[in-house]
């Protein structure tokens, strides 16, 4: 290299032509060469200046962010197929369908659906690495159905997160020396609270215990509500623990999967800890025995009723958490050679094995309540949230030192919702930021605006007549919409862009061709499923009218036909 003669204790500094080594669009090696004169003699000094790295691919486009480590993916969907309807849906629903032999068309819908369109999911969202909308530049014209799936993850996030808040409340009351809900001499009561009704005579059908007016009249203040025209001011207690809920949620996702699959470390893990110490109490108790067995008891007949296969094609259809775009916008922030198959096969494994598990803990203490009540199970056995939030707080309220194991038992239904809201938040995010590409700069603000457009909206819920609203966002954002969507999705990635394709680009990922099994499910099964369970939750009278699009139960005049003297499960 040439080099000028400089002035006598001058230095001077002279930049080389970047060093061309490939036609790639890497960082390029600078050379600072370094000139300085002394006496006549030259020193010179070479450094090698490299510019700040920035992974970009063959089109100049920066590189997707990948999870900081495996571990951290597999919590994630762990974390969010993992909710609260594992601990307050399956259970009941094993222990009024047959028991064990319940698990016969659970299982079998699980290996013929619900494992195949959880694979998918995670395929196409891998192998294109983009959210719910974005994944369908395979196929544009379905791109309808990316946005529909985001759309009913931002529903669903207006009510859900109002269940976690419930959850905080009850958690922040339980740090009182003796529990609120144990006594019916507090100012919410009503004359017809009693320590035990046991409806088993007319003068008893409308008493109510103090646990259950507690979350009717203390935490939602129905009776200060005439219905849904008479919503009032969102109440400070709730409105609180909301607020509480959105800023966790905010600073879990405001960095992306770096920050949230920290997060799952905790939330993801915590629910399993949690379960397998009250489990350790629960068996403890007289008559858990006789609740377990409950749980358990075989009655292959119950096979015979149709109601029980449609009952388990619609908990794998909902507990996998298929179709809401969540699992796609998780496995797009994988590296491309992931091995998406092992994953889907683990991590469904998982979520059902925990709703098994989960039944242990629910029915030890459901047969307790019945053995000290001296009443039949079914009196005590509910799903939904009567059994979280009513029949499990005045079990764990008779327990010496009752506090500390509601303050374990609210910690667990805070962790079970939250990483659920992270994933259908994340899919929201994702979804959008990926389509419109000049939010990826301003991650952070579109974030913060999601979060407080959440909030806001889910102030109706935290109202006096806030569960009118509840019930009607529960009916209408992820019902049969959320099966149409799965639906065309299915239908869109095996005959339209192709099952053949679409197992190549799996092979390119992973360096194996999906089976002729998986192929045929994604083509034939798994459509056929979800066509014949739309038909199966609608009266036979009314079939004519899903071809309209017109289902009964997900109408205003059936959702706004509330009783909320019962629970209502999600």
């Amino acid at each position: 290299m040439l080099k000028e003669k400089a002035p006598s204790s001058l230095m001077s500094s002279v930049v080389a032509p970047e060093k061309s080594t490939s036609n790639t669009m890497g960082p390029k090696e600078v050379e600072l060469i370094l000139v300085k004169e002394q006496n006549g003699v030259q020193f010179t000094s070479t450094t090698l200046v490299a510019p700040a790295l920035t992974q970009t691919n063959s089109s100049g486009e920066e590189e997707r962010e990948t999870w900081g480590k495996k571990i951290d993916f597999l919590l994630s969907v762990i974390g969010f197929a993992v909710d609260l309807a594992n601990v307050w849906r399956f259970p009941y629903l094993c222990y009024k369908n047959g028991g064990g032999a319940f698990l016969v068309p659970y299982l079998f819908f699980m290996v013929i659906a619900g494992m195949p369109l959880f694979y998918m999911e995670l395929a196409v969202g891998q192998y294109n690495r983009e959210g719910a909308a974005g994944v369908w530049k395979i196929c544009p014209i379905f791109k309808g159905v990316g946005f529909t799936v985001i759309l009913i993850s931002l529903y669903v996030g207006f009510y859900y997160n109002v269940i976690i808040s419930w959850a905080l409340f009850y958690l922040f009351s339980s740090f009182s020396g003796e529990l609120p809900w144990v006594h019916c001499n507090n100012t919410w009561n009503s004359p017809n609270c009693s320590d035990w009704a046991d409806n088993n005579s007319v003068s008893d059908i409308y008493k109510a215990t103090p646990a259950q007016e507690y979350f009717e009249r203390a935490v939602l203040h129905i009776q200060d509500s005439h219905g849904i025209d008479d919503l009032g001011r969102p109440r400070w207690q709730l409105t609180s623990c909301l607020a509480v809920v959105i800023v966790l949620l905010y600073f879990s996702l405001w960095k992306g999967v770096k920050t949230s699959g920290k997060v799952v470390w905790i939330t993801a893990t915590m629910p399993y800890v949690v379960l397998t110490v009250l489990l350790l109490r629960g068996v403890t108790l007289p008559g858990a025995i006789d609740g377990i067995k409950a749980y358990l008891s075989v009655d292959f007949l119950r096979l015979c009723d149709a109601k029980v296969w449609i009952e388990a094609a619609t908990q794998i259809c909902f507990s996998l958490g298929v179709g809401f775009g969540v699992l796609i916008a998780f496995s797009s922030y994988n590296k491309f050679s992931n091995n998406c198959y092992r994953d889907a096969i683990i991590t469904s494994s998982i979520n059902s094995l925990t709703s098994f598990f989960s039944g242990f803990v629910v029915f030890s203490f459901l047969g307790y309540m019945s053995h000290k009540h001296n009443v039949a199970l079914d009196k005590v056995a509910r799903d939904g949230a009567g059994l979280v939030f009513v029949i499990y707080p005045e079990a764990i309220a008779t327990l010496p030192g009752s506090s500390v194991w509601a303050v374990i038992f609210f910690i667990m239904l805070l962790t079970l919702g939250i990483d659920s809201a992270m994933g259908g938040m994340e899919s929201v995010i994702t979804g959008l930021i990926d389509e419109f590409k000049f939010l990826h700069k301003h991650r952070e603000l579109f974030t913060l605006f999601i979060v407080v457009a959440t909030f806001l909206i889910s102030l109706f819920c935290v109202t006096n007549g806030g569960m009118y609203v509840f019930t009607l966002l529960d009916h209408f954002a992820a019902g049969t919409s959320i099966l149409f969507g799965v639906l065309i999705e299915a239908i869109g990635i095996a005959w339209f862009y192709g099952v053949d394709r679409f197992s190549d680009d799996i092979e390119e990922m992973i360096g194996q061709r999906p089976g002729k099994y998986w192929r045929l499910c994604w083509k034939f099964v798994s459509p056929c499923f979800l066509l014949r369970l739309a038909y199966a939750i609608t009266p036979e009278t009314e079939h004519h009218l899903i071809d309209n699009g017109e289902v009964r139960q997900f109408t205003v005049s059936a959702s706004l036909n509330c009783n909320f003297n019962t629970f209502y499960p999600l």
